[in-house]
């Protein structure tokens, strides 16, 4: 094993400058080419990492012309989602790490395709993964290590709940968004993809999946800006799952666990409420209501890591959380925390409520993984701000 892994980024935008942010935080790894179709683009970003202390990568137009010249490890995807899976493949042909920037794809089958890739290469020692970096905030690990833990008894049940805002303008400024071609879907897909992620990790495998999709409070757009749905899990436990990009002024995101042994909240990533028997302390017949909060003593027990970004203007905590994990999986030998089957089976769970609301009736989700609906076209509730 290199002491030292060399690191391309393809995409360097925004959304590219915070894997910059996130890589220079581990000295392991060397940022030694940028790709963009976008040269001025490239030589901003390879600006900023060289005014960061660090060396000045080299700047390419393609990933095959960066492989050519430059002996690469590890490639950080932070392109245009339709592009991930292309270039997914292509870095995966040749015998390169990947990390995928979110989301994996819009396409549930595009998105298969690089799952059986990474499968294939994983056996050959390359890892691949998905950024999905609120599995690494502190909230969330606590309450994952709960639960596998056993320590709240049977799951009973979930609410997941993505209460945000986006004015018309934000719809309006660019042709692309709001559409499924190029989005994918509105709330669900855009906005709460994180908290699906967050709902399977917690609470398992789905088996059904019943929902209603509606177009409220906007125009203009394809796709919905409200979605509900109730999911039944393999463990027999029962969620509620809400998005919304039609509440006013923008609420928070709030996941709520519930079991026959304990309860968990996190409220804007944050661990809100914590209770689990085997902790001790108060207990009641009719139930606490709320009361009995041990996050405080459940936190302490794993303080997080404090990583300030260099750069005042971005601040990936959770990106360099996840990078720690995926740097330690290519150096130990093991799958990293999240795996291209996560992200594509957090896709299938938002591709099923669309299928359920288009059809109005329950679905079986490895009905829509087996790729029974591919052919279907899902649409949203035709009830817009025009008609009201």
């Amino acid at each position: 094993m290199k002491d030292t892994l060399n690191v391309a980024i393809t995409g360097c935008g925004v959304i590219g400058r915070t894997h910059a942010v996130a890589l220079q935080e581990f000295p392991q790894a060397t940022i030694v080419a940028l790709v963009d179709a976008i040269p001025d683009a490239a030589e901003t970003l390879a600006a900023f990492i060289e005014k960061s202390g660090r060396r000045r990568p080299a700047v390419y137009s393609t990933i095959a012309e960066a492989f050519a010249a430059e002996d690469i490890d590890l490639v950080a995807l932070a392109t245009p989602s339709g592009l991930h899976i292309q270039q997914g493949v292509e870095v995966l042909a040749a015998g390169k790490h990947v990390i995928i920037e979110k989301p994996l794809d819009v396409d549930l089958s595009r998105a298969q395709e690089i799952e059986a890739a990474a499968q294939a290469a994983a056996e050959h020692g390359i890892v691949a993964s998905v950024i999905s970096q609120h599995r690494f905030d502190q909230a969330s690990v606590v309450v994952a290590d709960a639960v596998a833990q056993g320590r709240f008894g049977r799951l009973t049940s979930a609410i997941a709940s993505v209460a945000w805002y986006r004015s018309q303008g934000y719809y309006d400024s660019g042709d692309w968004r709001g559409t499924w071609s190029m989005d994918g879907g509105g709330a669900l897909m855009n906005q709460g993809v994180h908290t699906v992620d967050l709902l399977l990790w917690f609470m398992g495998r789905p088996v059904e999946i019943d929902a209603r999709t509606a177009r409220l409070a906007h125009d203009r757009i394809e796709v919905e800006d409200t979605a509900v749905a109730t999911v039944t899990f393999e463990n027999g436990g029962l969620a509620v799952l809400h998005a919304t990009t039609a509440a006013y002024p923008g609420l928070t995101v709030r996941l709520q666990l519930m079991g026959s042994k304990g309860s968990a909240v996190v409220d804007n990533d944050r661990l809100e409420y914590f209770h689990a028997a085997d902790a001790g302390g108060e207990s009641a017949d009719m139930g606490l209501q709320g009361g009995g909060n041990q996050a405080e003593q459940e936190l302490a027990k794993s303080p997080a890591e404090d990583y300030e970004a260099k750069d005042p203007t971005v601040y990936p905590a959770g990106h360099v959380r996840q990078y720690r994990d995926i740097l330690g999986a290519i150096a130990e030998g093991r799958d990293p925390g999240v795996t291209v089957s996560d992200a594509v089976n957090a896709l299938a769970a938002v591709r099923a409520v669309y299928v359920s609301a288009t059809l109005n009736q329950p679905v079986l989700f490895e009905d829509v993984l087996a790729g029974k609906y591919n052919d279907l076209e899902v649409r949203t509730g035709n009830t817009s701000a025009e008609s009201v």
